[in-house]
């Protein structure tokens, strides 16, 4: 299931630090590429609902060859970006009208909030 990279050793910012403590060096996690059909396939899912639960998750990680964890991430990732898109055309249309929204912390600037992304495998 989890593929990670080669081991990291000792640099000059310090010694190495155990991954999880799953052994003596720190390991990154390769990220999942998705095959075109696999991507397809889970957007189509997605249209239907939002939230992919229980044993229509398992069933759907075991018909495209992913592990439930890989599926389950691909959901949370996607409704963030469903959010983030909802939230552009309702300013879009807003300003289309000359409403101008203040600046909130919810707001969408462009920029990437790393606690917005959800890529790690537990």
């Amino acid at each position: 299931g989890l593929e990670l990279s080669h081991c990291v050793g000792a640099t000059s910012l310090g010694p190495a630090v155990p991954w999880r403590s799953g052994g003596p060096c720190k390991m990154k996690r390769v990220r999942t590429v998705f095959k075109p059909e696999q991507l397809e396939r889970l957007e189509q899912e997605f249209l239907k609902q939002q939230y992919m639960v229980g044993t229509e998750r398992v069933d759907l990680a075991a018909t495209l060859h992913l592990t439930e964890t890989q599926v389950k991430v691909w959901f949370q990732n996607r409704r963030i970006k469903w959010r983030k898109q909802s939230m552009e055309q309702k300013a879009a249309k807003l300003s289309q009208f000359g409403v101008i929204q203040p600046a909130t912390a919810d707001s969408t600037d462009g920029k990437d909030h790393e606690e917005d992304t959800v890529d790690v495998e537990l």
